[in-house]
């Protein structure tokens, strides 16, 4: 019996499933990014509760965003090109929404990787799997036109956080305790 084929489909699905989080993120996560996300709950709280002291239009803008229910990444590709913009929840200001900018999702074989492509704060980084309604990103944080460093290089540019999916159109990563300005940052999505 020739097992040439089947190892090869098997092979080749192993190299299309997104990473698991008990997997290789487990070896690539820092211990600084790891205890972030296990305060992740705690941090979040904290942030929406100084949220509600910033203005009100952006409020709703937040509450609604925040109100849609989740749905399953498993069956959605996110590759392609996305407006993106980051949401500052507490810290220096209550609440700070900015404008849209650009971002790409491609896939690489190994799972889902992100790129934000223009404005002045930008990110690059990775999807690792973490449920059906959760994954969990790790990438680099940069500045203009500064080459994102790998991830690992260290807390001013280490990236972390949970993404969720609303819809075929939207989904979000939240940064607990990112490095500057916030509690919380959220990066929302639309096709």
């Amino acid at each position: 019996m020739n097992l040439r084929p089947l190892l090869a489909v098997v092979g080749l699905l192993c190299c299309t499933m997104p990473a698991l989080a008990d997997g290789q993120v487990r070896k690539l996560i820092t211990a600084a990014d790891k205890a972030r996300l296990d305060k992740y709950g705690d941090i979040r709280k904290a942030a929406l509760a100084e949220a509600k002291a910033g203005d009100p239009a952006e409020v709703e803008q937040l509450d609604a965003l925040l109100a849609k229910p989740l749905a399953a990444f498993s069956d959605k590709d996110l590759t392609g090109s996305w407006r993106c913009r980051t949401i500052k929840v507490g810290g220096l200001s209550p609440l700070v929404i900015y404008g849209w900018f650009k971002c790409r999702v491609t896939d690489d074989g190994s799972g889902w990787r992100l790129e934000k492509i223009s404005g002045s704060q930008r990110t690059r980084g990775r999807f690792f799997d973490d449920g059906d309604k959760r994954s969990i990103y790790l990438g680099s944080g940069s500045v203009n036109d500064d080459r994102a460093r790998p991830y690992g290089s260290g807390p001013q540019t280490d990236q972390v956080g949970y993404a969720f999916r609303n819809s075929a159109k939207e989904w979000r990563i939240e940064f607990p305790a990112p490095y500057y300005e916030s509690k919380l940052d959220i990066m929302e999505f639309k096709r």
